[in-house]
């Protein structure tokens, strides 16, 4: 059969989208034409040399009793590495963390209670726009069809409960069964979440990543995957009236937004900076996208929780180019640029244009306009910095912070957690070179340690700095154990603050104070004397300074675990604005009938 992927067009395939999981009924054919084929031509190695093929040397995985024969398939493939987890919720954050640093990621769980477990991180991953390849387990193919209720289901003998919880949040579901078609449906899924930049979902019968078959005698052959291309004349018209538009303003200014990710347009961005003169900032959810080194950059914009004087020339600026962003509210001086359309303020809209092209296009079409960051310059005031701690004073927060900052280099990344941290790391600012991730859209708690493991796996040569709460800590500790198993060499640090404080800003209740741990006692019982790890609890700025000095000196092989005690009310001021701002918006009353 034609495994060139490059006939699939653009778009989201006919079958396998959303609303029709791609599920075929037919049994194993019964003259067993899998005689005639190689005993190591089987699907299970199809799909090991696949993963390896698109980039992937690990995948994140927890068995069960469905997919066990794959696994013995993915472990005999030297390219890969399998990646045991403590649970599958951390296995789809670790793929979702993997896919961050490598384009993209895959996890491996068994059925039903497997998937319908691992279903929240891959939530996540398609809310973030990140290609994760989420395989499971699946029924022996001769029970579909026959009324048989199994275990690890609901107690019914419908099989597609799994397939249709994963519907809305994957671009494609194969659920395969036989393997006449496997290689299609495989091929077909992987090439689609390439495509799309989204997760999909493959069900394997059990019982057949085992069974050679002539459709996988040979080495798979490259995807071919066809490129999107832009309509010329559509993005002539569309560069014309965004040149137009643009330079008969007087100080706009460009925002990046997430979907630069997507787009594969970061460096076109940055070259139309370079170009216009325009001042620059980013998204939130953006951040780390731009290189905060370029001579523009003013800083993040977030309303009324932004980077210091950046909300101030962003809303002050007659016209706007949004790259990539995801916000509901347009606005009528603004260009809004997605991975493949353009809207000119309120008017014409072009579609079939790749943001890059668009980006590049326009770097020719501006007049250089420095205005808005003049005007930025001219306002900026240093930050100042927090006042040193006295001896025995308790840690702050914002001491911690400045801490942190002294520590990111080049070869360092951040990973910021749901909750307060999202607002200080926030504030740093990242050298070049420097990573930097979290999880804006979804706001998972506990996301960030299953996605530190599989950050850390898959760029190793980076040293990772992850800012984590309590409350968050507690849903997903037990992936350090992981992180230990293999030789990661993360710092994290553990803000301990008795409870979930973003909440709190929020709308406060005893609900949101939780058990303390010991949380340095329970790293060193996951540790149990097995791999490199370093913990220190600290209550003090020097014993912080100690701390960091030994977590980047004579312990910089090893997993650092610092716990950081704060008080429980030490908070960003912009968490305290943005709480009140996110309490008034759920107590609105019902709007009259």
């Amino acid at each position: 059969m034609d495994t060139n992927i490059g006939a699939l067009n653009s778009c989201k395939p006919v079958s396998g989208g959303v609303g029709s999981p791609t599920q075929r009924r037919r049994r194993p054919s019964r003259d067993l034409p899998h005689r005639l084929a190689p005993p190591d031509a089987t699907m299970g190695r199809h799909i090991a040399r696949r993963l390896v093929q698109i980039g992937i040397t690990d995948v994140f995985s927890v068995p069960g009793d469905f997919n066990l024969t794959l696994l013995d398939h993915l472990i005999a493939e030297p390219g890969l590495n399998l990646v045991g987890c403590c649970n599958e919720l951390n296995a789809g954050y670790a793929a979702d963390g993997y896919a961050r640093a490598r384009g993209v990621g895959a996890c491996v769980v068994t059925f039903t209670v497997g998937g319908l477990s691992v279903l929240n991180a891959i939530a996540g991953a398609y809310s973030e726009n990140l290609p994760v390849v989420c395989i499971v387990g699946g029924p022996n193919s001769n029970d579909y069809g026959t009324n048989r209720i199994l275990h690890h289901t609901i107690g019914l003998p419908d099989f597609s409960q799994e397939p249709r919880c994963f519907q809305t949040v994957t671009c494609f579901q194969a659920v395969v069964n036989n393997l006449e078609d496997a290689h299609e449906l495989i091929d077909t899924a992987i090439s689609t979440a390439l495509k799309e930049s989204k997760p999909v979902y493959i069900s394997i019968s059990c019982n057949l990543p085992a069974i050679p078959h002539p459709t996988f005698s040979r080495e798979p052959v490259p995807f071919a995957l066809s490129p999107k291309l832009t309509n010329p004349m559509g993005m002539e018209a569309a560069v014309e009236a965004a040149a137009e538009f643009l330079n008969k303003a007087v100080k706009p200014v460009m925002v990046g937004g997430p979907k630069l990710r997507v787009a594969k347009a970061c460096d076109a961005f940055v070259k139309l900076a370079d170009a216009s003169g325009y001042a620059v900032a980013v998204m939130p959810s953006a951040k780390g996208l731009v290189p905060e080194h370029h001579p523009h950059f003013i800083g993040t914009y977030w309303g009324a929780v932004s980077t210091a004087f950046c909300a101030e020339i962003v809303e002050s600026a007659d016209a706007y180019l949004f790259a990539g962003p995801i916000f509901n509210d347009y606005s009528s001086k603004a260009i809004i640029l997605q991975p493949d359309r353009v809207v000119i303020g309120n008017g014409p809209s072009f579609g079939c244009i790749l943001m890059k092209d668009f980006l590049k296009a326009l770097t020719k079409r501006l007049k250089q306009n420095p205005t808005a960051y003049e005007n930025y310059h001219r306002i900026y005031v240093p930050d100042g910095h927090p006042l040193k701690c006295e001896p025995k004073e308790p840690l702050r927060v914002n001491v911690l912070f400045k801490h942190i900052q002294d520590m990111l280099c080049s070869e360092s990344a951040v990973i910021a957690e749901t909750g307060d941290s999202w607002f200080n790391c926030l504030k740093l600012k990242l050298p070049r070179g420097c990573g930097y991730e979290f999880q804006m859209q979804y706001g998972s708690i506990g996301w960030s340690v299953g996605a530190s493991l599989g950050y850390a796996q898959a760029v190793p040569e980076k040293r990772l700095i992850a800012c984590i709460g309590d409350g968050s800590f507690q849903v997903t500790a037990q992936d350090v154990s992981t992180m230990l198993r293999c030789g990661q060499k993360t710092i994290i640090f553990l803000i301990n603050n008795g409870g979930y404080t973003i909440e709190v800003e929020i709308h406060d209740g005893p609900y949101n104070v939780i058990k303390n741990w010991n949380y340095t006692g329970l790293v060193e019982a996951i540790h149990n004397g097995e791999g490199k790890c370093w913990t220190a609890k600290v209550l003090y700025e020097q014993e912080l300074i100690e701390a960091i000095q030994t977590a980047t000196g004579p312990k910089k092989d090893c997993l650092c675990f610092i716990e950081v005690i704060v008080h429980k009310d030490d908070t960003s001021k912009e968490l305290l604005e943005w709480g009140s701002r996110v309490s008034a918006a759920n107590s609105r009353p019902p709007n009259p009938q």
